[in-house]
């Protein structure tokens, strides 16, 4: 019987992928729906995938399946059957990358989570379901034109940081489970109004377009695909393109470039920069930006501390990184853990 998670080490499998000349196409995709049992329906995902050369990182949960991929481009139709074949997921959309380099994912990864998205709601009453309208980028930019429209940006800081909708506002916050109250509670004056919500790939403000509706709000909308589709859309229909800098994306490549306006700064110097890159350190591995002046300087580290251990020999490096795991910080969510020692800092 094939087995149903990898064998392989990751190192391997990235210095394979990176030796591979095969065209790779990179995909993401959701759907809020029922799944009775997770478990089976994770094993029948992984054993159809590994079968078309799929590698990626996708979650499965009893509320819907969240899913970012890498596809042999020569297999995107074998892809697509696969996927449609799963009666739910019949016809749903499949977000194709803006940016392609065949170097997004190294491996097939499929978990099984409480939930698809990390929410915090406990409220029984909260119904996924009452969902907030789809806005089509022509119908967002329509909305975006109009002073009573407000724009709410329901990503993270560092995803906002590097690019995001003109006049957006922000919800300062580390994690999509404290945005969701913090939203509700910024707009709590205007219920009424015209509320236009986005994100990466349309999952997160799907969810809080129906947390909004569940608060009392009553015209709420959310961007249908998020920025990865409006950005090809923008690009193929030649619209006017209301978003300025990079989308944040969480694989390999850790953004698409949209525009070229660079509106982030370095976190060490100060100077404009929009490069997100992971502290060399692997004892740290902190996600900042970093420009190339102070990568050179710094040798990809994010502090003086990290790069004098990196001067360190290899077994003492091993000691130090003995039973640390640092691994949550390839896509780190604390404003607090930022190096910000330039210009820049706060």
């Amino acid at each position: 019987m094939p087995s149903l998670h990898n064998r392989i080490s990751r190192k391997e499998l990235k210095e394979r992928i990176l030796q591979d000349p095969t065209p790779r196409t990179t995909v993401s995709f959701y759907h809020y729906f029922p799944i009775a049992d997770p478990v089976v329906f994770r094993d029948k995902l992984y054993l159809s995938l590994q079968a078309v050369g799929v590698l990626g990182r996708i979650y499965v949960a009893n509320e819907g399946i969240n899913a970012q991929v890498s596809v042999p481009t020569a297999e995107l139709d074998r892809f697509r059957d696969t996927l449609y074949g799963i009666e739910p997921l019949q016809g749903i959309r499949l977000n194709i990358a803006v940016d392609n380099d065949n170097k997004s994912f190294f491996v097939l990864d499929i978990k099984v989570r409480e939930k698809i998205v990390a929410d915090g709601i406990t409220d029984p009453d909260f119904d996924m379901q009452r969902k907030g309208r789809y806005a089509t980028p022509e119908q967002f930019n329509e909305m975006a034109k109009r002073p009573d429209t407000i724009i709410i940006d329901m990503r993270n800081y560092y995803e906002y940081e590097v690019g995001h909708f003109k006049e957006a506002l922000e919800v300062p916050s580390d994690t999509f489970r404290q945005q969701l109250p913090m939203a509700a509670e910024m707009m709590k004056e205007k219920k009424d109004a015209t509320i236009l919500m986005y994100c990466t790939g349309g999952i997160r403000c799907e969810k809080a377009s129906a947390y909004m509706l569940h608060k009392g709000f009553k015209n709420v909308f959310h961007l249908e695909g998020g920025i990865i589709n409006y950005a090809r859309q923008v690009k193929e229909k030649q619209l006017d393109n209301f978003f300025i800098g990079k989308n944040f994306v969480f694989d390999e490549r850790l953004s698409e470039r949209i525009t070229e306006d660079v509106i982030a700064r370095c976190h060490q110097c100060g100077q404009p920069a929009d490069t997100h890159t992971n502290c060399v350190n692997e004892g740290c591995h902190l996600l900042f930006i970093q420009c190339e002046n102070c990568a050179a300087v710094m040798k990809g580290c994010c502090s003086a501390d990290c790069l004098q251990t990196l001067s360190l020999p290899e077994e003492e490096r091993k000691k130090l990184r003995k039973g640390v795991d640092k691994g949550q910080h390839i896509f780190n969510k604390s404003r607090s853990r930022l190096p910000l020692i330039g210009p820049n800092k706060q």
